[in-house]
């Protein structure tokens, strides 16, 4: 299996994220800032996690930018799942829902619902018990790959 967890940061949080995801998923996968993300680094992959900050209720320009870059059956094959970085407020967007709808534009399969997490305050850092909670997703992801494999 060849993972690739693609994410963008501001502050550190949702790298720091992106790498627990990475952790658990295990051998095989691979981060990657979407300011690095040429053709060539989707080739060959079988799962695609994905995610960023929300900003402006939206995914951030930069992952908004490579969205866009995914042509219509592009990712078929492709097992993916998204999530977001986000302030606990009550009304803070959902960037996560959005990346997930993207991937499955481009033909992914959606493995897991879309995933927030909470960081306390625009900088962060992330609030208590997050990347718990980051790598229990991802091992839900795992065993979701593991049950259609």
């Amino acid at each position: 299996m060849h993972a690739l967890v693609v994410y963008d940061t501001n502050y550190g949080s949702t790298r720091t994220i992106a790498e627990v995801i990475a952790t658990e998923l295990g051998r095989g996968t691979t981060t990657l800032s979407v300011s690095d993300i040429t053709e060539a680094s989707l080739d060959g992959v079988d799962v695609l996690v994905v995610g960023c900050p929300i900003n402006g209720w939206k995914p951030t320009d930069r992952m908004r930018r490579f969205l866009r870059t995914l042509a219509p059956g592009s990712l078929a094959g492709v097992r993916a799942a998204a999530f977001d970085t986000r302030i606990k407020l009550f009304i803070h967007g959902d960037a996560a829902a959005k990346i997930s709808h993207a991937l499955h534009a481009a033909g992914a399969t959606i493995v897991a619902k879309p995933h927030g997490f909470v960081v306390d305050g625009t900088e962060g850092p992330l609030a208590a018990g997050e990347t718990g909670k980051a790598g229990a997703w991802a091992a839900y992801i795992g065993a979701e790959l593991r049950a259609s494999a």
